[in-house]
């Protein structure tokens, strides 16, 4: 199998825990692909008409994105449980994981308009990006102690991929103050080794 991958997108990383944690991580080459909202990748265009991260394709040519649905192939392959078979742990653990790629949709949105030059950023949409944040925050500490008693699974690596990016792209923002509780359950996240294998690497080709 090849992985359209990129050291850096958060999407990448949930699959990337995903192999480590199903120990297949040795049956995937990760060919590096670089993608930009301004410069589409036409070589990737072939695989996936939407141009975009993580895209795995199968040693039959067939082409699996997004990182839902990776993931849950993945899971499935290897047998590995991180998709509950209970219909009602599967239903937390996928709802969890759409608020998690939530969050990441709007931490690339969020760094995009921040990253613009002052005279080019909405001011109302840089104060929506922030609202979300704040509220994905506040609701996850009141969900930290659900978290922590939860066995490792796909909703949990998307949240916890989700805060990793916080630190990674928005370091000035102290999101573990007033939410101790999430703070301390990502520390107990990032020390997985699986996780811990999949730090974003900005020295990366």
């Amino acid at each position: 199998m090849k992985l359209h991958w990129s050291p850096r997108s958060p999407f990448v990383r949930k699959v990337m825990i995903v192999l480590h944690e199903a120990g297949i991580a040795d049956r995937v080459a990760c060919v590096r692909t670089p993608v930009a909202m301004d410069k589409p990748n036409l070589e990737l265009v072939r695989d996936n008409p939407l141009i975009k991260l993580p895209t795995l394709v199968l040693d039959d040519g067939t082409a699996i994105y997004d990182s839902r649905v990776i993931c849950a192939y993945l899971d499935d392959l290897a047998g590995s449980g991180l998709l509950p078979a209970e219909p009602r742990a599967r239903l937390t653990a996928e709802r969890r994981q759409a608020l998690g790629d939530g969050l990441m949709d709007v931490l690339l949105l969020y760094r995009q308009e921040r990253n613009k030059p002052p005279a080019r950023q909405t001011p109302a949409w840089l104060d929506a990006f922030g609202l979300k944040v704040d509220a994905v925050l506040a609701a996850l500490e009141k969900e930290a102690p659900a978290l922590q008693a939860t066995p490792f699974d796909l909703g949990l690596i998307a949240i916890g991929c989700a805060l990793s990016y916080l630190d990674y792209r928005f370091s000035d923002m102290p999101w573990r103050d007033g939410h101790p509780l999430l703070a301390a359950w990502h520390r107990e996240f990032s020390a997985r080794p699986s996780v811990a294998r999949s730090q974003p690497d900005d020295a990366a080709a």
